[in-house]
């Protein structure tokens, strides 16, 4: 009721709560089109698991989790015995995305792509030469994309950390001659989103204590 309440205050959203799962699955047009976006591995599983108890033959399941590709392959035999179609989609994006649209790496049957194309194009970011979302191929190869696209995009942070190190430790530059420096390098041959909030990350002062830049404050390790 809060989600739906919010989504009426801030424009009279077109969206509609349900009580259940089977509510939900009841509301929905045939043949039923559900994207779910949780997290990945049993989560997954157990959404899968409890759409698919109301969903019929014809239906389609769309999982946008980035999960790893042998898992889509593995759910989308799992439906067949139901006639429940099922694609694997790698999702990019952000927070820019979110607002702005994402692009979209669909991979399973060219029957489903084909029944939430309309969809997928209307919700994919949009750029000067298209929609960034397009057919990837057989279940697991739009999760493969994505699995590629991080793969790449996690060595250039990498890169970006091992420059930042040297520029630091060994040339002893300041946060704000950092920042320079990538801004620079981002007017280039370099120019990139990373490269960019690399620069505002480097340039950004410290607006909790008023002492020094944020990055300083930064603990040098990951978890949750």
């Amino acid at each position: 009721d809060l989600t739906v309440n919010r989504a009426k205050a801030e424009g009279n959203l077109p969206l509609v709560g349900s009580t259940s799962v089977e509510d939900f699955v009841s509301k929905l047009s045939k043949p039923r089109k559900v994207i779910i976006l949780v997290q990945a591995g049993k989560p997954v599983d157990a959404t899968i698991a409890a759409l698919s108890e109301y969903m019929e033959e014809g239906d389609l399941i769309i999982d946008g989790g980035n999960e790893w590709f042998p898992n889509s392959v593995r759910r989308a035999e799992e439906l067949k015995p139901k006639g429940i179609n099922f694609i694997g989609m790698g999702i990019s994006g952000g927070e820019e995305g979110a607002r702005n649209g994402p692009s979209l790496m669909p991979g399973g049957p060219k029957e489903s792509y084909d029944m939430i194309a309309p969809i997928l194009v209307k919700c994919a970011a949009q750029v000067s030469d298209g929609t960034c979302v397009g057919y990837c191929g057989p279940v697991g190869s739009g999760n493969y994309i994505k699995m590629v696209h991080n793969g790449i995009e996690y060595a250039d942070m990498q890169l970006i950390g091992e420059v930042y190190s040297v520029l630091k430790d060994v040339v002893g530059m300041t946060n704000d001659e950092m920042a320079a420096q990538f801004a620079k390098w981002n007017e280039g041959d370099l120019d990139s989103y990373l490269i960019e909030i690399t620069s505002k990350i480097l340039a950004k002062k410290d607006d909790v204590t008023g002492k020094g830049h944020v990055v300083d404050y930064v603990l040098d390790k990951t978890g949750s």
